[in-house]
């Protein structure tokens, strides 16, 4: 089988699933595993993670504002692939090329191509995709050996963090303009024996007034921006950081800020959105984590930076 992956986490489902091989061609942000290194890339995005948080913000809101897409699809070279089966999304237009985009670069393939779209909203369709890329690739056993080893893994979080006191969590995603995090994270947070006090289950994440973010009181901040590495977050934090009753907020006075990689474990619902279960646990209850997590997965943010705050509070 010839597999196309344009979303970077169907690109780690397959490659758990042991099909690395069959993978013929990947997105430009399909990253992990390193195994992948070498694969015909076949999207290209109109900004960089490199760019501040507001210039990426404005100009794709530009470009959905128009109607355009954020991405562009090497289209020659999706249909000289010859993919048997193509994996795409409809959740996120921003996130990574839209199933629209693709089906309309598809259109010269063969009939048997199979173009089918990833879009779950909380951890049980996760899981629920692992299991469908399974059948559709003749790897069901795997993907279901797979699937519970990640259920194991939840439990074990689960129980650990049982009868805790439950810390009041905000999780940021975006820093200019601020958005908090929806979908599976507010269902990652409970899991891990937090409450979400802003976020959402299973709807998308939404701009937020900073003044909410000081109205809801959160114990701990999780700061997770969309597609960024800790070292990215580190460069971007003053954007929280510099504003008006930062240094008032209980999280950042207790030492309760986190940085996280994002990308990696809270992001793509893939595999790895477990170990981002894990990761909060160790965060919220840091004597009773046992997961053996990755050094560079989070950091506590160093000090309470307080510098100085905006004109306004947003």
């Amino acid at each position: 089988m010839r597999i196309v992956s344009l979303l970077p986490s169907a690109t780690e489902i397959v490659c758990a699933l042991g099909l690395t091989e069959s993978l013929v061609g990947i997105s430009h942000d399909c990253d992990y595993p390193p195994e992948i290194s070498g694969k015909a890339v076949l999207s290209e995005a109109i900004v960089t993670t490199d760019l501040p948080s507001g210039v990426i913000d404005a100009t794709i809101r530009g470009h959905v504002h128009k109607g355009k897409s954020v991405y562009h699809l090497d289209e020659r070279q999706l249909t000289s692939l010859r993919p048997d089966l193509i994996l795409t999304q409809e959740l996120c237009a921003v996130c990574a090329p839209s199933y629209t985009l693709v089906k309309q670069a598809a259109r010269l393939l063969e009939a048997r191509t199979r173009l089918v779209s990833l879009e779950p909203e909380g951890l049980g369709g996760i899981l629920d995709n692992i299991l469908l890329v399974g059948e559709l690739t003749g790897r069901a056993a795997a993907a279901a050996t797979l699937v519970d080893q990640l259920r194991g893994r939840i439990e074990r979080v689960r129980e650990a963090v049982a009868g805790r006191p439950r810390p009041r969590v905000a999780c940021v995603e975006w820093l200019d303009p601020l958005f908090v995090a929806g979908h599976w994270v507010p269902e990652m947070v409970a899991l891990a024996g937090g409450m979400d006090v802003l976020g959402r289950v299973g709807e998308p994440s939404f701009v937020v007034p900073w003044q909410a973010v000081i109205a809801s009181a959160p114990d701990v901040i999780v700061v997770m921006p969309c597609g960024f590495t800790v070292a990215r977050t580190r460069q971007e934090v003053h954007l929280l950081t510099a504003r008006r009753g930062w240094s008032d907020v209980r999280a950042v006075h207790t030492g309760q800020v986190y940085l996280t990689d994002a990308s990696a474990y809270f992001n793509r619902p893939g595999p790895r959105i477990v170990t981002g279960v894990e990761i909060l646990a160790a965060i919220l209850h840091p004597q009773v984590s046992s997961a053996h997590l990755p050094a560079d997965a989070y950091e506590r943010l160093a000090r309470a930076r307080v510098e100085l705050s905006l004109p306004e509070s947003r």
